[in-house]
């Protein structure tokens, strides 16, 4: 077996090994690289056919709770300065060892080969219904030593005092809590602003379920089913009240599973925000790992609609991609 030199080029869900020469050993197989829970492994074996395989490290982990995959892979190779893509989608595919993925490509491959495998969802097996991993592992670093206390306070509203009309409704708080967790709330109710006269704030640009999440999280007992939908109100909300942890929170769970049907919305996001490590798994998806030309439709409204030092900025990146190439 040769294993191969070049380490696997990873984001959240892609896996990129790049073989310099498939015809210089029998057997190929990669370092480990890591993607969700378990760490990988794809090697090559060439016999009659060219056999690739996906698989999971053994670990006790792996074996407990053997991951449940959905996904892509493609090869790109050239013929002379053209190149060429055989591609292959598998869903849900539960991958214990090396022989439970294997795909079979024309063995007659040769020179640099480049393996890319894109993951749409990964579960856990092994104990009860299988839940996928992405959105439910990150939970925001918002715990107090009150958070008993403060659940029951919000749940039955009492002593709140200050109301919150929402786009489509109203809620109820407590001062005290939105002042320590926000500097513009605190300002609001430290002034004599209207705020405070009148005990109500508008916050018409949130609905009601949007601003309770953003709620449940100033005061410490935010549950993940409750964050993961409601992330881009939420990082708007932390942008608009200065929440800096629950924005750091939110970039580094929506730059976890950046993918063909959020990326733009999300680089749009990023800039808006001024988010450096979202925007760089943005850009990272679309133009590193090539995704950019698979998604015209996408990119023609992108380009007709974005912001025009966004649209410039990723030109430039394309165009330094091609001239890298």
């Amino acid at each position: 077996m040769n294993e191969s030199k070049c380490p696997v080029e990873v984001t959240p869900r892609i896996a990129r090994w790049r073989i310099e020469n498939i015809e210089a050993c029998f057997w190929h197989q990669s370092k480990p690289f890591e993607i969700g829970r378990w760490n990988w492994h794809l090697s090559v074996e060439k016999n009659k056919q060219i056999i690739i395989r996906l698989f999971p490290q053994a670990s006790t982990f792996a074996k407990e709770r053997p991951p449940i995959a959905s996904f892509v892979i493609r090869v790109f190779y050239f013929t002379g300065r053209r190149r060429q893509i055989l591609h292959l989608e598998v869903c849900r595919r539960k991958l214990r060892d090396s022989s439970d993925f294997m795909w079979a490509i024309d063995p007659g491959l040769s020179g640099k080969v480049i393996i890319d495998v894109e993951f749409f969802d990964l579960k856990a097996a092994g104990v009860g219904e299988p839940v996928s991993i992405w959105g439910s592992n990150r939970l925001p670093d918002a715990i107090v030593p009150t958070i008993s206390a403060l659940r029951q306070l919000l749940a039955d509203g009492a002593f709140t005092d200050i109301t919150i009309n929402t786009s489509d409704g109203t809620t109820a708080a407590h001062r005290a809590i939105l002042a320590a967790r926000s500097p513009v709330f605190c300002s609001m109710f430290s002034h004599n602003l209207k705020e405070k006269e009148l005990a109500t704030v508008d916050v018409t640009d949130m609905s009601t379920a949007s601003f309770n999440a953003f709620l449940q999280y100033l005061y410490g007992f935010i549950k993940i089913e409750e964050f993961i939908p409601h992330r881009m109100p939420l990082l708007h909300a932390a942008d608009k009240y200065d929440v800096d942890d629950l924005r750091e929170a939110c970039e580094a769970s929506l730059a976890e599973d950046v993918g063909r049907g959020n990326v733009f919305v999300r680089l749009q996001n990023a800039h808006l925000y001024r988010l450096q490590t979202l925007k760089s798994a943005c850009m990272k998806y679309l133009v590193e790992f090539g995704r950019i030309y698979d998604l015209h439709d996408e990119l023609i409204t992108f380009l007709r609609n974005a912001d025009r030092e966004l649209v410039v900025l990723v030109v430039q990146e394309v165009l330094a991609a091609w001239k890298g190439d």
